[in-house]
């Protein structure tokens, strides 16, 4: 089974969703033998060479200083779309209903292979964001779903997913995925934690509260902080250590100054903020090190993070009923809160006073709610399965008519008769090469012919002189070999000047022969060159 996963962000842009693709990318070939082919917006200097998988960027426009640093894929480029067509996939998975929906609905007119696809986040929140005029967010939520009913098998990360895109307005049916955390389960060795967290002021027995992820204010980072503050004015120490970087990171770091439990250098005070950590075994290493995962976020709809946590045998607080908390037992594998600072504030207060309490409901969370990539991508293995299936029964459910089918079907019918033409040209061209390549053989061996032939003609001629002005000499020596000595040396004298200057000549002649010969390759080796160059430029200028 061959599938093309399809994502708007891949390294070096590495978030929640990225990781999904490289982790389905990691397994599906290793454990399923399912060869796989990635196709995402290009970034300028990226470098996709390295992959075990072909990458097939596309063109993409520049929207980073306003859509949180990703840039815009651009679909309709017919060679990417092509390039993927051609690795003829059993399935289409498309993980971000833009620019990736777009090419999978391209890819499925011409391959007629199923899209699966995956609603990850809550895509709406930061379409308001970027869009302030609320008329043109809400056209662009409505295409977005428009975009998603199109496909054939809507999956979403939790139930909670799945009824927020219900409540924008998806009349299909969805299935629930869990997404897997690549953390292997287990907390790291303590000497690796010290490494890791040397140089931050935690002192020991204090408690150390954490949270990862971006810092901006819908993560419900403003919700902790004020907790924070009420804990502190109870007279409670503790270590708050943020992970992360986000466009409101100054805006928080100033909060947590103005209520006096910010620290007056890096790595110092009641709470921490590092900065983003790329570094799977240092986070980690924090995972373990810390006591409580804070994660009071409503937005996100799996929240991988808390299963990273739990992976590490750490507890997470959680808002009640928010897709991070789907599957968390309160007081058992996790602590559920109202919505509200001073229901998270009276928690932490409570358990800062059982801390082997907490690390007790820490491990339950590693037995209980914790889920490997391996597993993950086997469910969703399984489901590919069921979905081709379908397909093949005559079951899969026609999607409603609606007014960018008509759009997508031209496109792909554009796209293949470009790309038709394109393979006519290559193959009229390769053609053309093999031509010229055969033209300039046959060239080359002429004038390799030629070549010795002049040298045979040089060599024999200089020989023959040689021999004829030695005879003569010799023969001119006997006949006046007896008028006396000074008549003979006057002879063998002249003997020898004739031998010398035609000995002189019959180099002459084969210097000029050789030069001749070298004329002959040069001029050779610069057709070929020519014939080949001018053919190069034919092959550019038709692509």
């Amino acid at each position: 089974m061959k599938v093309c996963l399809l994502n708007e962000s891949f390294p070096p842009v590495l978030d929640g969703v990225a990781n999904v693709l490289l982790n389905y990318a990691k397994y599906l070939p290793s454990d399923f033998n399912s060869p796989v082919i990635v196709g995402t917006p290009r970034y300028p200097d990226a470098d996709y060479s390295a992959y075990p998988y072909e990458v097939v960027a596309y063109p993409s426009f520049n929207t980073a200083s306003f859509a949180n640093g990703y840039r815009t894929g651009y679909p309709l480029q017919e060679k990417a779309v092509s390039k993927l067509a051609e690795f003829e996939p059993d399935i289409i998975h498309s993980h971000c209903p833009a620019s990736a929906n777009v090419i999978a609905r391209l890819l499925r007119e011409r391959t007629h292979a199923p899209i699966a696809f995956t609603y990850h986040t809550k895509y709406d929140i930061d379409l308001r964001r970027i869009f302030k005029i609320r008329q043109v967010a809400d056209e662009t939520i409505k295409a977005m779903v428009s975009n998603i009913e199109a496909c054939d098998d809507v999956w979403t990360v939790s139930r909670g997913a799945g009824e927020s895109l219900k409540a924008l307005g998806f009349k299909g049916d969805y299935h629930v995925m869990n997404n897997g955390v690549d953390f292997d389960r287990g907390r790291v060795d303590a000497e690796d934690v010290r490494k890791v967290t040397e140089g931050y002021d935690l002192p020991d027995g204090v408690p150390v509260f954490l949270f990862v992820g971006r810092i901006i204010t819908y993560k419900g980072i403003p919700m902790i902080l004020d907790a924070l503050k009420i804990l502190s004015d109870a007279g409670h120490d503790f270590r708050m250590v943020f992970i992360g970087k986000g466009p409101d990171m100054e805006l928080m770091q100033k909060k947590a100054e103005e209520l006096g439990i910010g620290g007056d250098r890096p790595g110092m005070g009641k709470c921490i903020f590092t900065g983003p950590i790329y570094d799977r075994d240092a986070l980690r290493a924090w995972n373990t090190r810390a006591d409580l995962f804070l994660f009071p976020s409503t937005f996100d709809t799996n929240g991988l993070v808390v299963r990273e946590a739990a992976a590490c045998g750490l507890a997470s607080v959680l808002v009640r009923g928010s897709c991070a908390a789907e599957g968390v037992t309160d007081n058992r594998n996790g602590f559920l809160i109202e919505e509200t600072a001073e229901s998270m504030g009276d928690l932490l207060i409570r358990l800062s006073g059982e801390i082997d309490h907490v690390h007790d409901v820490g491990t339950h969370a590693m037995n209980e709610i914790y889920m490997s990539w391996r597993d993950a991508v086997a469910e969703a293995y399984k489901r590919y399965v069921w979905l081709l299936e379908e397909k093949a029964q005559g079951r899969l459910r026609e999607p409603e008519t609606r007014a960018t089918d008509y759009l997508v079907k031209l496109a792909a019918r554009s796209m293949d008769e470009a790309a038709r033409a394109r393979r006519v040209r290559t193959e009229f061209f390769n053609d053309f090469k093999d031509t010229a390549i055969g033209m300039m053989d046959n060239i080359q061996e002429a004038g390799e012919g030629l070549s010795d032939m002049l040298e045979r003609v040089s060599t024999g001629t200089g020989e023959k002189v040689q021999q004829v002005v030695s005879g003569t000499g010799e023969k001119v020596q006997q006949a006046v070999s007896g008028t006396g000595e000074k008549v003979h040396q006057a002879v063998t004298e002249t003997g020898e000047k004739v031998q010398q200057a035609v000995t002189e000549t019959g180099e002459k002649v084969h210097q000029a022969v050789t030069e001749a010969e070298q004329k002959v390759k040069s001029n050779l080796t610069f057709m070929s060159q020519e014939v080949l160059l001018n053919y190069e430029n034919m092959a550019h200028d038709s692509e």
